[in-house]
């Protein structure tokens, strides 16, 4: 199985940010998937050391309805838009990204298959 990484740009959406400007500026995610190392899950970075692991499941049904596990909330925004809401330790870093980038990604995630041995 190979490993996909797709990467996006987001925009932070967060009322802490000082100006309009901050709040939607764009920033570059990573998103990633080993199905060698867990085919249920996938990860998201963000700039600085912020990852986080969760099932992929989640992402895909949180483009069509918002659902939630543990400190991850993934919802649909307007037909074109996704927002994704982590919770950790440091607080909550809230982003926004084109549905099209995350529907992209999950399309490699299931076309990521085993070479046949021959």
């Amino acid at each position: 199985m190979s490993a996909v990484e797709q990467y996006a740009r987001a925009h932070i959406v967060t009322d802490t940010a000082d100006s309009a400007e901050d709040e939607h500026r764009a920033v570059p995610v990573a998103l990633r998937y080993d199905p060698e190392a867990n085919p249920r899950l996938v990860r998201i970075t963000l700039p600085g050391p912020h990852e986080w692991i969760f099932a992929r499941e989640l992402l895909e049904q949180g483009l069509r309805i918002p659902v939630s596990s543990g400190g991850v909330r993934v919802w649909p925004c307007g037909r074109v838009q996704a927002v994704m809401e982590f919770h950790s330790a440091q607080g909550v870093a809230v982003v926004q990204v084109d549905s099209k980038a995350v529907m992209r990604f999950l399309r490699r995630t299931y076309m990521a298959v085993t070479p046949v041995a021959h």
